[in-house]
């Protein structure tokens, strides 16, 4: 496996969930669940690692991550 950053490492953590919680706000639930899905292959894309990204899809299977 990949290593991951699996260690809190995002710049502003609170303010990036207040803005993904403030793009949810109002949506239905296949709407609110075709953002996540569109987001996850915008962040694949930039990621752009078949390698990085299979090690991400374990990691975030496990139930203790």
């Amino acid at each position: 496996m990949t290593n991951l950053i699996l260690s809190p490492n995002l710049e502003n953590a609170d303010g990036f969930y207040a803005d993904l919680v403030a793009a949810h706000d109002g949506l239905v639930k296949a709407d609110s669940d075709a953002l996540n899905a569109r987001l996850v292959l915008v962040l694949a894309n930039h990621i752009g690692n078949a390698n990085v990204l299979s090690s991400a899809l374990i990691a975030a299977t496990l139930k203790d991550t």
